[in-house]
C-alpha cells in the first residue's frame, strides 16, 4: 500500500502504525523543555471544581477554566522557565490557566509591540488583565508608553490595563524618577469620571500607588485627588475619597517620612 494511506508497515520486525506521523506531531508541539501537551495534561491534573465555583464571586469569569490556583501556576512556571514559543501556544488555547501561565513564562525580550496589542485585546475580565500586566507587560521597555496609550482607549479592560501598569510600575520600577509618575496624574484625573467598576478601581489603584512611592509624590497625588474630588462624578468622588483616606493615613505618612 502506498505511504500515507493509513496502512500498517513493518520496519525491522516492529509494527509501526502511524509511528512516524506521531513523532512528527509530537516534535511540532514540543517546544523548550516541556511540551505543550504535557503542560495541558498537568493543568488538567490540578483542576479544582470547588475553586471554579467560587471564582464568579470575585469577578473572575473566564469562559473556560480548570480552577488552578496562582501558586500552582507559578510552581509550574518555575519548572518550565522562560519559553516564548510555548507561551504563544498556551495563549492561543484561551483557557484561564493557559493564558496566565503564558504571561509568566513568556520572555519580555522576545515580546513585540504587536503581541502586546494582540494580547491586550483579548482581556475580558480583570484577573487576566492584572496578571498579564504584572507578569509580563510591566517588564517591557514599552510599558510607560502603553500606560499612556491604553489609558486613552475605550475598551474596558484595555483601559484598565493602562492604569494597572501605572500602579505596578510605581511599585516595581525603583529607579524611575518622579517626573515619570507625575506625567500619569493628569491621565488619572481625566479618566476618573469613568464609572465602569473595573476602570475606576484601576484608576484609584494607580493614584494610591503613585502617592505611596515617596513623600513628594504623596503630596502631589493628594493634591490631584482633591481636584478629582471637586468633579461632578460619583466615580470621581469615590476614587478621590478612598485615595485621600489612605494617602493621608498615619501608616502611610509615617512610612514615607521614615
Amino acid at each position: 500500500m502506498p505511504p500515507g494511506h493509513g496502512g500498517v508497515s513493518k520496519e525491522k520486525g516492529k509494527t509501526v502504525l502511524g509511528y512516524r506521523q506521531k513523532r512528527q506531531n509530537d516534535t511540532a508541539h514540543r517546544v523548550g523543555r516541556i511540551s505543550y501537551y504535557d503542560t495541558l495534561k498537568e493543568l488538567k491534573s490540578l483542576s479544582d471544581s470547588k475553586a471554579i465555583e467560587g471564582m464568579a464571586k470575585y469577578g473572575i469569569t473566564p469562559e473556560r477554566t480548570y480552577g488552578v490556583s496562582i501558586p500552582n501556576l507559578r510552581n509550574m512556571a518555575r519548572k518550565i522557565g522562560k519559553d516564548h514559543r510555548l507561551a504563544q501556544q498556551l495563549w492561543t488555547e484561551d483557557i484561564r490557566e493557559t493564558r496566565i501561565l503564558a504571561s509568566i513564562i513568556d520572555d519580555p525580550s522576545e515580546v513585540s509591540e504587536e503581541q502586546m496589542e494582540r494580547w491586550v485585546k483579548d482581556f475580558d475580565y480583570w484577573e487576566i488583565c492584572d496578571q498579564c500586566c504584572m507578569n509580563l507587560f510591566e517588564k517591557m521597555k514599552l510599558a510607560y508608553q502603553k500606560c499612556r496609550q491604553w489609558s486613552s482607549r475605550e475598551e474596558e479592560f484595555v483601559k484598565r490595563a493602562g492604569f494597572v501598569l501605572m500602579a505596578r510600575l510605581a511599585v516595581s520600577d525603583k529607579k524611575a524618577d518622579d517626573e515619570r509618575f507625575k506625567r500619569f496624574l493628569p491621565l488619572i484625573k481625566r479618566e476618573a469620571s469613568d464609572d465602569r467598576n473595573f476602570v475606576k478601581k484601576a484608576v484609584n489603584w494607580a493614584l494610591r500607588q503613585i502617592g505611596k512611592r515617596n513623600i513628594n509624590l504623596n503630596r502631589t497625588a493628594i493634591e490631584i485627588a482633591k481636584e478629582i474630588q471637586e468633579m461632578d462624578s460619583r466615580s470621581a468622588g469615590w476614587i478621590a475619597h478612598d485615595a485621600i483616606r489612605e494617602l493621608e493615613s498615619n501608616a502611610v505618612q509615617q512610612r514615607l517620612k521614615n
